[in-house]
């Protein structure tokens, strides 16, 4: 997959986007695009920044462990404003620092927000769960 220059602005921490998030060791993008959610952002004044995203998935979200937590449709605001489509839970000890590209990024179904990678945002109800999920993924094992 060859990098294009991006054309969207710089995202910020919070934002919930569309993120070919690696699977394995082999740290190649994957095909199948999923929603992660961005932490850290580094400096966004240069041109090839790097972020840091969490890996967001949809399956087994009925069980956590440490370092996550998910978002359901039962926190009807919440959900709406991450724009999610499924319960989806983030595992902050599943993250990793990617170029802010077209290699790791991609353009959502329906596009929400125009052209980029933003789904949504994390609404301000759920940082405190956030907080804890990302103290226990840096908790000694």
């Amino acid at each position: 997959m060859t990098q294009q220059p991006r054309s969207w602005a710089a995202p910020d921490a919070g934002q919930i986007v569309w993120c070919r998030f690696p699977e394995d060791q082999r740290f190649q993008p994957s095909p199948k695009p999923r929603p992660a959610l961005i932490l850290t952002v580094f400096d966004d004044e240069d041109p090839d920044f790097r972020v840091l995203v969490a890996y967001g998935t949809s399956q087994k979200t009925e069980r956590l462990y440490a370092g996550e937590f998910r978002i359901t449709p039962a926190e009807a605001e919440a959900y709406a404003l991450a724009g999610l489509s499924f319960p989806t839970k983030f595992n902050l000890k599943a993250a990793v620092e990617l170029p802010y590209d077209t290699t790791w990024f991609a353009i959502p179904p329906a596009a929400p927000f125009g052209q980029t990678p933003k789904l949504g945002v994390l609404h301000p109800s759920l940082h405190r769960r956030a907080a804890a999920a990302w103290k226990a993924s840096r908790a000694p094992r």
